[in-house]
């Protein structure tokens, strides 16, 4: 069997006709051709692949099997970004009556979906602190159908204890939903604790370069049949350009994480004692290959915020993360813009904090970067 840095790089299949190009060719089509009715047919027979490029194509087909792969799951699906998977996922297990736990301390994107967006398709969602197995009990319901967390969360970097959660979710007859996008199955796989579905912003580090929109599902076949079909139907789809670019940044996904999951322990052990940080969030144990790539510092009362931020000099400030390039957020003024203020300063997330997105350059050079923001 293959070590995941060699399934890494060869998830997809060799060409055996045509032209064998070594790099798999961008099928740039909204459609593909058939000789006659009875070919076409062919296709909702199951005896062909390829109809039109909305209900699937070789470049996203490609994406999603690789990161199945990787995650060790049976099957997988792209959309077109870390949202439109979540939906896809949540709909291919919850209709309208059903309710779902989630925990509180989400990407402010996903608690925005959820608590907003999820109320109009007739599904309810309670936000509870899944620390405590008691909580989470505590709020499943009779009409609950789905537990929902995140492997590591946004940004308090929180190490989900997936055991437990698939654990409650068996004893109640639910299903489960992880997004893994922060670990990656680079540090952390959750299928391997018995998680229903895993969803992925590919846009972060599947993709690693800053350059696409997408997003991924992984699960058993039965599910992932439902998943494609809400990401067809809803017309979610990944464009074949995109598919593309994800397969080629995820051929280097353990290189990346390897050099960015080391950089980040060196920053955020370096940055514990600094007088100007109140605290340094940086999770403990979350795989032998390491801790993530993310960093989130919550900066002294004295410090000012505004000056920290235009003091970096090639750090680049930007909403999101997980690039090559080191980069930084400001999470109330971004990814937990969404979230009342109320339950932000329960979770923590004050004006004073900073999420960090460790890239691939020279650790000590990044170290410096920051010390002189600190200065």
């Amino acid at each position: 069997m293959l070590k995941f840095e060699t399934k890494n790089v060869h998830f997809q299949d060799k060409l055996e006709a045509g032209e064998m190009s070594k790099a798999k060719p961008i099928y740039q089509t909204s459609a593909f051709s058939f000789k006659d009715l009875e070919d076409m047919e062919n296709f909702f027979e199951g005896k062909k692949s390829y109809l039109y490029t909305r209900v699937g194509n070789p470049n996203t087909d490609d994406l999603g099997k690789g990161v199945a792969d990787l995650e060790g799951a049976e099957m997988g699906a792209a959309s077109s970004s870390g949202i439109s998977a979540i939906l896809a996922a949540v709909l291919a297990v919850a209709k309208a009556g059903d309710h779902i736990v989630a925990t509180e301390d989400l990407y402010g994107g996903t608690y925005q979906l959820m608590a907003r967006e999820l109320k109009d398709f007739g599904i309810d969602v309670s936000f509870v602190d899944y620390s405590s197995r008691e909580t989470v009990e505590a709020a499943i319901k009779d009409n609950t159908v789905m537990l929902y967390s995140e492997s590591v969360t946004n940004p308090t970097l929180r190490v989900e204890n997936l055991a437990q959660v698939v654990d409650i979710a068996r004893d109640n007859g639910l299903k489960t939903i992880i997004d893994n996008t922060f670990a990656t199955p680079f540090l952390v796989r959750p299928h391997e604790y018995g998680v229903d579905l895993v969803v992925h912003s590919a846009t972060k580090y599947v993709g690693g370069h800053s350059d696409l929109s997408a997003g991924i599902v992984t699960g058993n076949k039965a599910l992932m049949k439902k998943v494609r079909g809400k990401i067809a139907n809803l017309g979610s789809n990944l464009g074949p350009f995109d598919g593309w670019l994800g397969c080629r940044g995820l051929k280097t996904l353990s290189l990346r994480m390897e050099r960015q999951c080391s950089n980040a322990q060196f920053l955020a052990d370096s940055l514990a004692q600094h007088p100007n940080i109140k605290r340094v969030y940086y999770p403990e144990f979350v795989s032998k290959r390491g801790n993530g790539a993310i960093v989130t510092i919550e900066l002294e009362d004295h410090v000012d915020v505004h000056g920290f931020f235009r003091r970096l000099g090639w750090v680049k400030v930007v909403p999101t993360l997980a690039g090559v390039e080191t980069s930084v957020t400001h999470p109330v003024g971004t990814s937990h813009r969404p979230v009342p203020e109320e339950l932000r300063m329960k979770l923590g997330v004050t004006f004073s904090m900073v999420r960090i997105s460790v890239g691939i350059e020279d650790k000590e050079d990044i170290l410096q970067e920051f010390e002189k923001a600190l200065s």
